[in-house]
């Protein structure tokens, strides 16, 4: 019997952006195109960075998808690994785009809230009334494979968004399918660790979800939309006073 050999696989590192107040203290909701990390945030992103460090992780690549959000996180991560190195911007990983509030119902709008990432959530659904999760693979899944495609990284870093990184979960997790598993949970500031090999369904998944500054998630036992909800139900009640 000749000797085995070790399959060869990159490491894809991919997270999601550190914590974000999407409505201000007088009740105003902010531009999610424009927010940027709060205190918390800021320190889940160094707090991912360290761990990274301390494991001295070097990223050949390092991607976000643009939104402040996203590059700030970046930033801090490679502030804290001592590298230097540029931070890309792929828009087509910007986070799935909701709609207009305004035109939906109360029922609608709570619908939308709670019920988009149950399960396994058809393509058909969209996302606060806006992009579908059809559009929205329609743009993640090219962008993977086209990262893939390119041999000359070993390791890369992706800071994306709690939407995108259930996407490209849901297509490791059936090796290279085409699905969305809402139920998926994304942390602020939460790391993956998936690894690829050269065919298209060659996924290996390593850790989900973890979160240096909480790895045992022991304060949070809701989604990230039920928290979001909670928000948006305390905006509204402000605006009606």
């Amino acid at each position: 019997m000749s000797e085995y050999q070790l399959p060869k696989r990159r490491r894809i590192f991919l997270m999601r952006h550190g914590d974000v107040t999407y409505f201000d203290d007088t009740g105003r909701a902010i531009d999610p195109v424009s927010v940027a990390l709060n205190e918390r945030g800021r320190e889940e992103a160094s707090a991912a960075g360290r761990a990274f460090a301390a494991e001295d992780v070097r990223f050949d690549r390092v991607i976000a998808s643009g939104l402040p959000r996203t590059v700030e996180t970046a930033r801090r991560v490679l502030e804290q690994t001592g590298q230097a190195v540029e931070v890309e911007t792929w828009p087509e990983w910007e986070e799935i785009r909701g709609g207009h509030l305004k035109q939906l119902s109360t029922e609608d709008i709570e619908h939308a809230f709670l019920s988009v990432f149950d399960g396994v959530v058809p393509e058909d659904t969209q996302f606060l009334g806006g992009e579908t999760i059809r559009e929205l693979l329609d743009r993640v899944l090219p962008a993977i494979a086209r990262l893939r495609e390119d041999a000359t990284w070993d390791t890369v870093l992706l800071v994306l968004h709690g939407g995108v990184n259930r996407a490209l979960l849901s297509h490791a997790i059936t090796a290279g399918g085409r699905a969305f598993f809402g139920h998926l949970s994304q942390a602020t500031g939460c790391i993956n660790a998936l690894d690829v090999g050269d065919k298209p369904g060659d996924w290996v998944i390593h850790a989900i979800n973890h979160s240096p500054p909480s790895p045992l998630h022991t304060e949070v036992r809701n989604t990230t939309m039920e928290l979001l909800y909670a928000q948006f139900v305390r905006f509204s009640s402000h605006l009606t006073k």
